[in-house]
């Protein structure tokens, strides 16, 4: 056999369903919790549903702490005074609830409490010698899948970019995958959350690292939020759309945590490091530029992706119908801004070229791009 061929699918446990988050007494106690650290942020909390997590802890005779000074892109100084945190309440045990800042900081707390080197020092691909302390995840968020997966995504302040941490270490050992916890999501984190799954998804499938098992789940993901993700703008509170959601975004993350990724969220680190652009918004700018770049490495995959989208159409005519559909997609979820409209400028491209290059996601991109290309880019991007 082809050493080359080899594949791994690895993820945490998970449970999947409504009312998966009020396990969550049950799975600490049996992965062994004297003292919790719960990670979590103020808009998690002025949802509720910190109250509801910190009553089930209470009731099961659990103690715990709260960490929640989180931001959305979570920086590094949030993980190092979280850990501090850890360290100083003699904390054995993280419970993460929230969206992809709240798991990604608490999966930095606890690698930075373990391994005692800042946050910074683990970029890269398994660079982390001492696994964390145990960790649950509550994702409240349908995009990210965070929760499941060997990434965590840091803002590092200084050279104001994101850098990607890759490590099977980083798998939580439990996610309680609640559609519930979603429903108070609001129209812009519902859509923007809901394209960072189909870039996760998209990304999956056409990467070189891609096996049979990531295919079908980066596929099933893409066709459950083309079927999915337009009719809960419409529809918030509806608990089975919002369980599509959910259910299309871990298959997601199955799919990219197995497969990695590719240009487009290389770029959309570079971004998100520079400005506070939403994740999920700055995948939705570029998602388009960025298959158009790729289409010629896998015209194949792209077809079927475009069948995923409700797509029919001719092999000839796939790649301007599958951006066309991307684009309506997008304006429709009221996701058509371009990165001009955030601010960034011509000259700031050779920087954000740079850093996007050297990201660990582009390793796996189908076609191996030079920075001219990715200046290109980001030059059409600001513009659109």
């Amino acid at each position: 056999m082809d050493k080359f061929n080899l594949r791994k699918f690895v993820t945490s446990e998970l449970v999947f369903g409504e009312g998966a988050r009020l396990l969550t007494p049950q799975y600490a106690i049996n992965l062994g919790a004297e003292k919790i650290l719960l990670v979590t942020d103020h808009g998690i909390k002025k949802a509720g549903h910190v109250d509801e997590i910190e009553s089930l802890l209470t009731e099961n005779g659990l103690e715990y702490v709260i960490y929640d000074d989180v931001t959305p892109n979570p920086r590094d100084y949030e993980v190092m005074e979280g850990a501090e945190v850890f360290d100083a309440e003699e904390c054995n045990f993280i419970i993460a609830l929230g969206g992809g800042s709240p798991i990604d900081c608490a999966k930095g707390i606890g690698i930075v409490s373990s391994n005692r080197k800042d946050i910074l020092k683990f970029e890269g691909v398994d660079q982390i010698t001492v696994p964390a302390p145990p960790i649950i995840c509550i994702p409240t968020t349908a995009g990210t899948s965070a929760d499941i997966s060997q990434f965590a995504i840091i803002r590092d302040t200084k050279r104001k970019t994101k850098v990607a941490i890759i490590s099977r270490t980083l798998i939580p050992d439990v996610s309680l995958i609640d559609p519930y916890t979603t429903i108070t999501m609001d129209r812009l984190l519902t859509a923007a959350t809901g394209m960072d799954a189909l870039a996760h998804a998209i990304e999956a499938y056409v990467s070189t690292a891609s096996s049979h098992l990531t295919d079908i789940n980066a596929l099933d993901a893409i066709k459950l939020i083309s079927e999915n993700l337009h009719k809960i703008i419409k529809d918030p509170e509806n608990l089975k759309l919002r369980s599509n959601m959910m259910l299309a975004s871990l298959e997601a993350g199955l799919a990219f945590s197995n497969a990695s990724l590719g240009l487009l969220h290389a770029m959309a680190h570079s971004l998100g490091g520079r400005l506070d652009i939403p994740h999920g918004v700055a995948n939705a700018i570029l998602i388009e530029d960025v298959i158009e770049f790729n289409f010629p490495t896998n015209p194949q995959k792209y077809r079927r992706i475009a069948e995923a989208l409700g797509l029919k159409s001719e092999t000839s005519k796939v790649k301007d119908a599958l951006i066309s559909k991307l684009k309506d997609f997008k304006k429709k979820l009221g996701i058509d801004m371009s990165l001009g409209d955030y601010g960034i400028l011509e000259d700031e491209i050779d920087e954000l070229a740079e850093l996007a290059f050297n990201d660990s996601c582009i390793v796996t991109n189908p076609r191996k791009p030079r920075i001219d290309d990715i200046k290109g880019i980001f030059e059409n991007a600001i513009t659109k």
